[in-house]
């Protein structure tokens, strides 16, 4: 289906709704019916139907359809964050005495999900570094059930060879997830490369304004009809009418703002390579990155985040140097309009907690959508503080 099509007219009945250019918010929690018959109807296959919006409601029914077209895939379940998303595609696929493999430093909430959550309930777990195919394979024990893949991570941009993955998984009778939010469905569609279930923080690249949080997981109709009626419908975790139609909106954009920041990062980061202050730029599409080839198989672009290392001796080096930064917000989080940069120092020296497991002048940056010219001035103005 064109990407037009589905961004401007794909599952929206504009004559259901007097005709009305955007989709109506359907801000209801139940739903009515005219006889026994077409109730009892709806109690058989809530999926189907409008019975109550903790299931299904017609607002996000029209971005369910939307996502799930991006990815290329037979249907989708949006909800209430990202975490919620990936909890529940994982949880509805493993149960006790059954083993996950998941890559080492995925976001920090899967792998709280994975190595405290699941493992109350019995459930194992093997950590790789996703960069080496056979140390992928040698993880898969008999009760591997489920492999929890993020290509490319969000932080070190490392990348799984999704073609291996999807295929392993398929020759064990394991599930493969994968977190897909970094390139977004425009330049990555693990799908095709075989893998089960793909997962995005909606409320990155997918909705853009950083005004909602959302998640969504997509993949054949029949594993979206399983998380339905299992974790989806009994923990509850659903997105609200109104920031369905608010991603709606978003999705309107979404081709124009991920060729910006696409290009936009990657000048920034060019231009922090070339700069002697700067030890290394971690970005998947520049030839210096380790796995270039693989990321240019695999993806048609990289978004706006990268991060690189700075050239500091202490921590304070790397706190004077973003605290001169004017343009760039502090903040977590990416996708919106705004640029934005997180020092992994502020996580050293924490009581009660490690250090984190990366460097302390490792420094991330999202491109937004200003002018890059403007960011790389920013910059050039803060590397006078080292």
């Amino acid at each position: 289906m064109d990407l037009s099509d589905i961004l401007t007219h794909l599952g929206e009945e504009r004559s259901q709704y007097f005709n009305a250019i955007s989709p109506p918010i359907i801000q209801t929690s139940n739903f009515a019916f005219k006889d026994t018959a077409s109730f009892r109807a709806a109690f058989l296959d809530e999926r189907g139907h409008h019975l109550y919006s903790r299931g299904n409601n017609p607002t996000t029914e029209i971005l369910r359809k939307k996502i799930a077209a991006l990815e290329k895939a037979e249907d989708s379940l949006v909800f209430g964050s990202g975490v919620a998303a990936m909890a529940c595609a994982v949880m509805s696929n493993v149960q006790a005495g059954d083993h996950i493999i998941c890559v080492e430093n995925p976001y920090s909430w899967t792998h709280k999900l994975v190595s405290k959550l699941l493992l109350k309930f019995g459930v194992d777990h093997t950590f790789v570094s996703g960069t080496d195919n056979q140390e992928i394979a040698d993880a898969i024990r008999p009760e591997t059930r489920v492999m929890i893949l993020e290509s490319p991570n969000s932080i070190t941009f490392k990348i799984q060879d999704l073609k291996f993955c999807g295929e392993i998984c398929r020759a064990h009778g394991i599930t493969s997830i994968i977190d897909n939010t970094f390139a977004s469905p425009l330049y990555q569609n693990p799908h095709t490369w075989g893998i089960d279930i793909v997962m995005h923080t909606i409320s990155k690249y997918l909705n853009g304004h950083s005004d909602v949080v959302a998640g969504v997981i997509t993949g054949t109709q029949k594993m979206m009809d399983k998380i339905f009626a299992s974790e989806f419908m009994t923990l509850g975790p659903i997105l609200s009418p109104h920031d369905a139609a608010m991603v709606l909106r978003g999705l309107r954009t979404l081709p124009l703002r991920m060729e910006r920041v696409h290009r936009s990062g990657l000048a920034v980061a060019q231009y922090l390579e070339a700069h002697a202050k700067v030890t290394q730029v971690i970005h998947p599409l520049l030839p210096s990155f380790d796995q270039h080839d693989l990321a240019l198989q695999q993806m048609s672009g990289a978004g706006g985040v990268f991060s690189f290392l700075l050239k500091a001796q202490t921590i304070e080096d790397v706190n004077a140097f973003v605290d001169r930064l004017e343009r760039f917000t502090l903040a977590v989080s990416w996708g919106g309009h705004e640029s934005l940069v997180i020092p992994f120092s502020i996580f050293y020296n924490i009581e009660g907690r490690e250090n984190p497991a990366y460097p302390f002048n490792l420094i991330r940056l999202y491109v937004g959508l200003e002018d890059p010219d403007y960011l790389i001035q920013d910059l050039e103005n803060a590397f006078t503080a080292l």
